[in-house]
């Protein structure tokens, strides 16, 4: 059974999905999730605290139980995503090169872009060649808002 709760964040409320006591997704806007019920689960109440002290500059690295369901190529992007430290970035090639696929930097970009878990999966710490914004599901402007965030707490 899937679960889902909200989370109010500096960038609007946030929807957090459970399922087997891990997150499965986050989404940037207050929605219902099919097939699911609004639960206070342990996991999702923790996930909730943990974005909000993400937010107010006093958690760095996310500890609840990740789940994201995507390719074995998908996860493997992912897995890496979670090795960036807060605060920097890098870039898709770099990201290719780290998951022994160094011709796959599209590829990469895309995985990036079907991220279940924003934020809890650093994907906005990902930009195109030469540190340019090419884009991100939430925006360009909430990209910013999070790089600029993690840069005041480093």
């Amino acid at each position: 059974m899937k679960n889902y709760i909200y989370a109010k964040t500096p960038l609007g409320i946030m929807t957090l999905v459970e399922e087997n006591e891990a997150i499965t997704a986050l989404r940037f806007k207050p929605e219902p999730i099919s097939d699911s019920i609004e639960n206070e689960t342990p996991v999702l109440v923790e996930a909730r605290c943990q974005l909000t002290e993400y937010f107010c500059g006093m958690r760095k690295r996310f500890t609840v139980p990740l789940n994201p369901v995507g390719t074995v190529f998908q996860r493997s992007v992912w897995d890496a995503l979670l090795e960036i430290p807060y605060g920097t970035t890098t870039t898709y090639k770099a990201v290719a090169n780290k998951i022994h696929q160094p011709c796959a930097a599209r590829a990469v970009g895309m995985a990036n872009n079907m991220n279940p878990i924003p934020i809890m999966i650093p994907c906005h710490r990902v930009l195109g060649a030469k540190g340019i914004i090419k884009g991100y599901a939430g925006g360009i402007e909430m990209m910013r808002f999070l790089l600029e965030l993690e840069q005041r707490f480093v």
